[in-house]
């Protein structure tokens, strides 16, 4: 996966950014009802930090997309729709205690290091749930969400997907991985 900062984005690739974000505004209107890609626009280019993480979201198969707009704080939430589980973000453990813990056949990184290097973060099972709402995502992989505190101390983490027509939360050992497991982020510009 490649990393980057505003600073390594060219005039050319900002603009690309933004035409396809934009399209894909335009063509899922039915999770921002309401919302107008201009105020959008402006927003980001308000707070141009943002882009490296919404470029990172991108590259990384997140198809990032405005679900919804916080008024007490004026932001603009992205959430990463991909039909499936972004791909970079897959085969990835839960953290970096689980990573290791792992003796042997360790995973190249972790949920949480991913996010933090992209700038998002992880989808709370609140948040996946509204997602889900929004349209029928992970069908056939699963992401890793925000585990509590106290699940994690025994070793735990959750993840979520979408079976027989409903979105179920399991459990799991934060050090498992498999190549249909990532993680969905989100960004508040």
């Amino acid at each position: 996966m490649a990393t980057s900062n505003i600073n390594d984005l060219s005039a050319g690739q900002v603009e690309e950014l933004l035409k396809l974000l934009k399209e894909r505004f335009e063509k899922n209107m039915h999770r921002h009802q309401g919302q107008n890609w201009k105020s959008v626009e402006e927003r980001i280019l308000a707070n141009k930090d943002k882009l490296h993480s919404l470029n990172e979201m991108e590259q990384t198969g997140g198809e990032p997309d405005v679900v919804m707009y916080d008024d007490k704080t004026n932001e603009y939430i992205f959430f990463d729709c991909s039909k499936e589980s972004p791909k970079e973000r897959r085969s990835v453990c839960y953290d970096q205690e689980a990573l290791e813990s792992r003796k042997k056949y360790k995973p190249e990184n972790n949920a949480l290091n991913l996010a933090t290097d992209i700038g998002i973060n992880i989808l709370t099972e609140e948040e996946y749930r509204f997602l889900q709402q929004l349209e029928e995502f992970d069908l056939k992989t699963s992401s890793w969400i925000q585990t509590p505190s106290d699940i994690r101390k025994h070793g735990g983490a959750l993840f979520c997907d979408r079976r027989y027509g409903h979105v179920f939360t399991y459990h799991n050992g934060a050090e498992s991985y498999y190549k249909s497991r990532g993680f969905r982020g989100s960004l508040r510009v």
